[in-house]
């Protein structure tokens, strides 16, 4: 079971970094993007679909959440990791 401590920035940037539903919805959305612009509004719900993914992890019990503390620093992350994924799969995508 992992722990997840107050504020732990290595844990936070690794939760962001791997988390499955951000990369998916990041990839998915910039891929059908048209404009650049749409960009950072698939980064916000891929941010929003990667905290949904650790709160229902935290819920069900696959991991356990002793402190609050971390959750702001997680969305932000999500939004950069969000843009990063959503930046390439947009670039990469077939004209």
């Amino acid at each position: 079971m992992i722990a997840i401590n107050s504020f732990d920035p290595v844990t936070l940037v690794l939760l962001s970094l791997v988390n499955p539903a951000l990369i998916a919805v990041a990839v998915w959305m910039g891929r059908n993007a048209d404009q650049w612009q749409k960009l950072p509004v698939a980064a916000f719900a891929a941010s929003v679909a990667g905290f949904l993914l650790y709160w229902v992890g935290g819920q069900v019990g696959l991991f356990a959440i002793h402190a609050v503390g971390g959750e702001a620093f997680l969305i932000t992350l999500g939004f950069f990791f969000g843009l990063v994924w959503a930046g390439l799969a947009f670039a990469l995508r077939k004209r």
